[in-house]
């Protein structure tokens, strides 16, 4: 069994497995595309709320959010996973918009706090819209747990 190992047998493995490996890469990209456009709600920009939202997005690039906070595992890691904080605070727009406005918490020494950006109401309600869009994509079960 002892057999020597050629450049034919090399050359076969290189184009076997360069040819299996492409064809495994182009079937997991339209099990992607395919799965795609059932995970996103997109229905909830075509809606009435798609311009709040679209405005807290603005806002929350204009604000360099993302400076400090991730999003859907994106971002900065300085400050908590935003992609599940509608659900964290118990499906409430209400209260996201109370927290942002209470920033900074006074008197907890030694712990990072989020500034105060003095946004109007109306900004406060497009960013905490913002944030329920974003919270309702189907993410695959990112983040892993419901702390961010």
């Amino acid at each position: 069994m002892a057999q020597a190992f050629t450049k034919t047998m090399a050359r076969n493995i290189f184009y076997g497995g360069t040819a299996f490996f492409f064809l495994l890469f182009l079937a997991l990209t339209f099990d992607s595309m395919g799965q795609l456009p059932s995970r996103d709600n997109r229905a909830a920009l075509e809606g009435e709320m798609g311009p709040k939202i679209a405005l807290g997005k603005v806002i929350w690039e204009e604000n360099d959010c993302i400076g400090c906070h991730t999003l859907l595992g994106e971002g900065a890691y300085f400050a908590p996973e935003l992609g599940n904080v509608y659900t964290r605070f118990g499906n409430s727009t209400e209260a996201i918009k109370g927290f942002i406005a209470s920033r900074p918490a006074e008197g907890i020494p030694g712990r990072r706090s989020m500034p105060q950006f003095n946004f109007t109401d109306e900004e406060l309600e497009a960013l905490a819209q913002f944030l329920k869009y974003v919270s309702e994509i189907n993410t695959a079960g990112w983040p892993p747990n419901t702390q961010g």
